[in-house]
């Protein structure tokens, strides 16, 4: 970044996380010599008036994020309460993850071949394994 340079975003929550962030990005500008501007919030820091609104913006779009935190966060723990668990679907049902440890502790099969047969990676079946030799819990 040189003198007279301008750094431009299209929204200022593309730009920093938090306003604490953002004082310090704008500030590491400032010290270059460059300019700021947000093609949407119509910010411009080359005026103390700029510069204050920007950081009234920067406090709105960190409490913007927050909110959005704090719903999401309630959001996932309604889900929990009703029984929902969030991530993907395991590769194995139950079945079949027991199929797998029957064939290969009695032999029958390695773990490489199990993992062929059941089309999954050979760590999952390796993770299988270790699970079922911790025992329940």
């Amino acid at each position: 970044m040189r003198k007279a340079d301008v750094v431009v975003v299209w929204k200022l929550d593309r730009l920093s996380r938090s306003l604490k962030d953002l004082l310090l990005t704008l500030e590491k500008i400032e010290e270059a010599g460059a300019g700021f501007q947000s093609l949407t919030e119509s910010i411009d820091t080359t005026t103390p008036a700029g510069r204050m609104m920007m950081q009234i913006v920067g406090s709105f779009a960190e409490f913007e994020r927050a909110m959005l935190r704090e719903r999401t966060r309630h959001g996932l723990e309604a889900a929990r309460k009703d029984g929902r668990v969030g991530g993907r679907r395991p590769k194995l049902t139950q079945q079949q993850q027991k199929e797998i440890v029957a064939l290969i502790t009695s032999g029958q099969k390695t773990g490489a071949d199990a993992a062929r047969l059941f089309r999954v990676h050979p760590s999952t079946v390796v993770r299988l394994l270790a699970k079922h030799r911790q025992g329940p819990g």
